[in-house]
């Protein structure tokens, strides 16, 4: 804390904070700052005296009616350097201190507030979504013939051209399955930020909500699932488009094309093993709060104590588990194995499908590329060539973005867990 020394007449400026009780436990308050995204949990004695602090006391009166009202003694001074160094404070005794939101990236669509998007969440709202997937179902009950099938995704014939309108499409799709997790954690007056980000082999957009842990567990799945409601709605208003509106053919098939796109991300979102939508839902439900981070701690210490055990020597790292609450120790040793075996399967799939099916669609759109330029179909040369720029486009992106994502490893990370949505 780069200010005046903290005295006992020191008064504290505290930035916009707050202060919340905890989901489990009633002597636990949550206390952070949504625009940098910083958590901590503290005793609730700890809540009360920056509630005091923030009233005008100074620290020394602070503690004087800490002890008086609720007989503890607490080291007011040391709370205010913890919290300064979290970001929290803003000056002492008027002086301020040095920002971190400052080198924080902005949250986008700022001007977007609560009173702007929280009617999509409202009952009435709710009703008209469930309203139309249960017409959709209905729909697809009466006719068969429109449930997704793979065959709906080349609706041309050329493969380079489909998978470009399809990219497109599904880009369109992503986008607005972010922005709904975005507009939900607007909704309850949480900031956001929409990006990149990389999951194992996946390129995936992520929305980045970690000041969702300023809301109770319960409205935070509201935001977990928006995307994926999102997902089910344009699926279901797809189908009942196709099924009911009079249009030329093949704007039918692509619009089938677009169901089976937004259809093949649902499974995505099964993999707990990643940061998927799911995996936010499934750590919040067993009451943990970074459940991937520890069960991947708990994977390595596992390997660590195994091959110490072969070379029989003791195990060179503690249980990092030892730490948590019980229940919060059991959820994290079977998500670890969860973790270990959804990644390993996950990753033997890629290597053994993913990757020859890439490398021999690249070296048959190379030989069209080059049969064109030899006096081949030109048409099925340039289709070629889109094909190689989309996916070499994408594979690029992964590239830059995981080096992006992994240049700052070693720094410093928040205890509570980073909330991404994807």
């Amino acid at each position: 804390m780069s200010a005046a020394p903290l005295t006992a007449d020191s008064h504290v400026g505290f930035h916009a904070l707050i202060v919340r009780p905890d989901d489990d436990d009633p002597e636990v308050v949550v206390v952070g700052r949504s625009e940098i995204g910083e958590f901590i949990e503290l005793p609730a004695v700890y809540g009360d005296a920056i509630s005091l602090l923030g009233a005008g006391l100074s620290i020394s009166a602070t503690e004087e009616r800490m002890a008086a009202e609720q007989d503890v003694e607490l080291d007011v001074a040391e709370l205010v350097e913890a919290l300064a160094d979290l970001g929290f404070v803003r000056s002492v005794n008027g002086q301020p201190l040095p920002d971190p939101e400052a080198n924080t990236p902005r949250s986008h669509f700022s001007r977007l507030t609560e009173r702007h998007v929280a009617w999509l969440f409202s009952r009435p709202m709710k009703l008209v979504w469930l309203l139309v997937m249960g017409a959709a179902l209905v729909t697809l009950a009466m006719r068969p013939d429109l449930l997704p099938n793979y065959t709906d995704f080349f609706w041309g014939d050329y493969v380079g051209l489909t998978v470009l309108v399809n990219t497109v499409m599904m880009s369109i799709s992503i986008s607005m399955h972010e922005l709904m997790h975005l507009t939900a954690a607007r909704s309850l007056g949480v900031p956001g930020r929409i990006g990149f980000g990389t999951r194992l082999h996946n390129l995936v957009v992520q929305t980045d909500v970690t000041a969702v842990w300023g809301v109770p567990r319960r409205s935070r799945y509201r935001v977990y699932l928006a995307g994926m409601v999102w997902d089910l709605f344009l699926m279901a208003t797809l189908t009942l488009l196709v099924a009911h509106v009079a249009m030329p053919q093949p704007v039918k098939a692509v619009l089938q094309a677009l169901v089976v796109c937004v259809l093949m991300t649902i499974p995505f979102q099964l993999q707990v093993y990643m940061r998927t939508d799911l995996y936010y839902v499934l750590r919040d439900l067993l009451r943990t709060r970074n459940l991937f981070d520890d069960g991947l701690a708990y994977a390595r210490y596992l390997l660590a104590r195994t091959v110490a055990g072969l070379r029989r020597r003791p195990a060179p790292v503690a249980d990092p588990t030892t730490g948590l609450a019980p229940h919060e120790r059991r959820a994290t040793r079977v998500y670890s194995v969860v973790l270990v075996l959804g990644a390993t399967i996950s990753l033997s799939f890629f290597a053994l499908f993913g990757v020859p099916i890439a490398i021999a669609a690249l070296v048959r759109a190379l030989l069209a590329i080059a049969d064109g330029f030899n006096g081949g179909p030109v048409l099925l040369a340039l289709d070629s060539g889109l094909l190689v720029l989309i996916e070499g486009g994408i594979q690029v992106l992964f590239v830059v973005t995981f080096i992006r994502g992994h240049r700052h490893w070693f720094r410093r990370r928040s205890s509570a867990d980073r909330s991404r949505a994807g």
